[in-house]
């Protein structure tokens, strides 16, 4: 595994010899606009691992995406290689269908420690809680990014991370009432504690993730990508182009549905991917929105 290919992959032609704030942020915002939080994967076939190599040969190479245990995998190795001081966690999803956090820790995120500051570095959540550059690990502190305000708040020895986001404006009266939109302003994302997590850790839920039918990722094919005005993602046969408008304090989106036909060119021209496999698309109900 080379990082300087990993560098040309998501476009960084900076200096990387201090492990420091300011790089920190830039190759996070970069990750998050070159490759894709996505889990199709699963809906062409192939089997989605925990094995490093594997995860930088289908990304790095390959100029795939990936869910959130194989970016944040591997922008651990990154870390490593940059020299920063880290430590990987395991955080518990929402889930908004039932109120109530997700029993297994799913989520995989980066803790990164500067200058006796910590930060959570997430690269691979996807859609309208995309974080595009490192929070601090501040109880309380409202952090201002893109696609809103992002707080995380301290509970006992747990800590979630929530977001207040703007109104969704949807300009195709037909994906008025989607499952898909979120109307929540404000919306808990997931929670963890400061337990030092191996890949070990998340490979039973990996494997649970992409076969059991209580899966989201079973139930919806998923691909997005954040943009310099917002993000696009694809999922089933519903491509969104979400344009964040923070001075009318609203999201602007456009949504239609892509025939079979055409998902492989939408999946180049929009999202810079191009599969080895005939994906399926599927979009049945489960707790996931824009």
């Amino acid at each position: 595994m080379d990082l300087r290919e990993y560098f040309k992959r998501i476009g960084f032609s900076g200096l990387n010899d201090k492990a420091d704030l300011d790089t920190l942020c830039t190759i996070h915002k970069l990750h998050v606009m070159t490759i894709p939080f996505e889990n199709l994967s699963i809906h062409c076939g192939e089997k989605i691992t925990m094995d490093l190599k594997v995860i930088y040969e289908k990304i790095v190479c390959d100029n795939r995406g990936g869910w959130c245990c194989e970016n944040n995998l591997l922008f651990s190795w990154v870390l490593k290689e940059m020299g920063y001081t880290f430590t990987t966690l395991g955080a518990k999803v929402f889930n908004s269908l039932k109120n109530d956090f997700n029993p297994w820790e799913s989520h995989l995120i980066n803790m990164v420690e500067i200058d006796g500051m910590s930060y959570i570095a997430d690269v691979s959540y996807g859609v309208s809680c995309q974080i595009w550059r490192p929070l601090e690990m501040i109880s309380g502190k409202d952090q201002s990014q893109p696609s809103g305000v992002f707080r995380l708040l301290k509970d006992g020895d747990r800590w979630i991370l929530e977001k207040t986001g703007r109104k969704p404006l949807v300009q195709n009266e037909a994906f008025a009432n989607s499952s898909l939109i979120d109307k929540r302003v404000t919306k808990t994302v997931y929670s963890y504690l400061l337990k030092p997590r191996g890949a070990d850790h998340f490979l039973k839920t990996t494997e649970f993730l992409q076969t059991s039918c209580e899966s989201l990722f079973t139930q919806k094919s998923i691909c997005s990508i954040q943009t310099p005005t917002g993000f696009r993602a694809l999922i089933g046969w519903t491509y969104s182009e979400v344009t964040f408008n923070p001075q009318e304090d609203t999201d602007i989106i456009e949504m239609r549905d892509i025939p079979d036909s055409e998902i492989e060119t939408v999946l180049k021209e929009k999202f810079n991917v191009t599969l080895r496999n005939k994906l399926t698309p599927i979009n049945n109900k489960a707790a996931y929105k824009l």
